[in-house]
């Protein structure tokens, strides 16, 4: 049996469905290629209702996707999770990071941050445009040194000057259309919860970053903490985050044509908060028609689009869509 069912002595893996929140119409898989292709698929061909709300989770993944086809590593012991929620605004780069708001919320991570931040260690944060995780400081280290060996340390080692991401969590958006109109999003998240995936230089496909889950970061805190949560507890945490990421969203939807910024101030000083670039100096790499341009400069939040905020060395802010990041170690 899974030991994080242990907290659930009479709980298989068949029980482990949210009957609670009926609306969700929640089913649970042993095993999924990808939660997200599988909602969007049932969507699509009329299996499920498009007007209705969907959660399918799963215990493992055999295809998961992360952002821009990237693969994404799916070891039991861990989170995978896709919401469909109807939807006719327009998806802007806002959910996203209106969704990692949301999930830097829960009662999990909210807990954990504040026993980092008693300790002087740096919190789980939000990172744009859609992870959950942090920047260690010099002397925060993953609990288990020995598995970085394989790990991202074979990317870093080709620019030292970088400092890698601990990603805990990734947010995957995806519209879905039926006979060419737009009915709903599919929100997928993968949380490391018991198992750290294991990233090489080819599965972490030179992104300068590696996994942690929240297993490690408990093993880290010098203090006693809580039981880590069963899974069932995150899968209702996370979705209650992703019902009410969805709920605020619309809202910046209907504000927009008022030409009020109420929701949308709020939105961005939960962020501001939150933000796990703020003030770290950056290098940013992006194409262009084929040609590579490279920026540096200091975080400095985000814009009313969503777009991250780089304050240049000769004083320019750019706003960026998208992009590399990569994190400059302060020498």
């Amino acid at each position: 049996m899974n030991p994080l069912f242990d907290s659930l002595p009479d709980c298989q893996p068949e029980s482990l469905t949210l009957a609670h929140l009926p609306e969700l119409n929640h089913r649970h898989l042993i095993s999924s290629g990808s939660t997200n292709s599988e909602l969007i698929a049932a969507v699509q061909d009329g299996t499920l209702d498009a007007t209705d709300m969907h959660l399918l989770t799963a215990e493992t993944q055999s295809a998961g996707r992360g952002q821009h086809g990237r693969s994404w590593q799916s070891p039991r012991g861990n989170v995978y999770l896709s919401l469909y929620h109807p939807l006719h605004l327009p998806i802007s780069g806002l959910l996203s990071l209106i969704i990692g708001v949301e999930l830097a919320k829960m009662p999990v991570i909210q807990t954990l941050n504040e026993q980092l931040r008693a300790q002087k260690l740096t919190p789980i944060g939000v990172k744009w445009a859609n992870d959950l995780g942090f920047y260690a400081q010099q002397h925060q280290q993953r609990h288990n040194q020995a598995d970085l060996d394989n790990s991202i340390l074979q990317v870093t080692k080709l620019d030292e000057q970088t400092l890698p991401f601990h990603k805990l969590a990734g947010i995957l958006i995806e519209p879905v259309t039926r006979l060419g109109k737009l009915v709903g999003v599919v929100m997928g998240v993968g949380l490391n919860v018991q198992e750290t995936p294991t990233l090489t230089a080819q599965t972490s496909e030179g992104m300068s970053y590696q996994a942690i889950s929240l297993q490690d970061i408990y093993q880290s805190l010098a203090s006693e903490t809580m039981p880590l949560p069963s899974l069932k507890t995150l899968y209702w945490q996370m979705s209650k985050a992703l019902m009410a990421a969805m709920t605020r969203f619309e809202h910046l939807g209907l504000e927009k044509p008022t030409g009020q910024t109420y929701n949308l101030d709020s939105f961005l000083k939960q962020f501001d908060a939150l933000d796990a670039l703020a003030g770290l100096r950056l290098r940013v790499t992006q194409e262009h028609n084929g040609d590579i341009e490279t920026l540096t400069g200091y975080a400095c939040g985000l814009d009313t689009h969503g777009c991250l905020q780089l304050r240049q060395d000769n004083g320019n802010i750019s706003a960026l869509f998208t992009g590399r990041i990569d994190v400059i170690q302060r020498v």
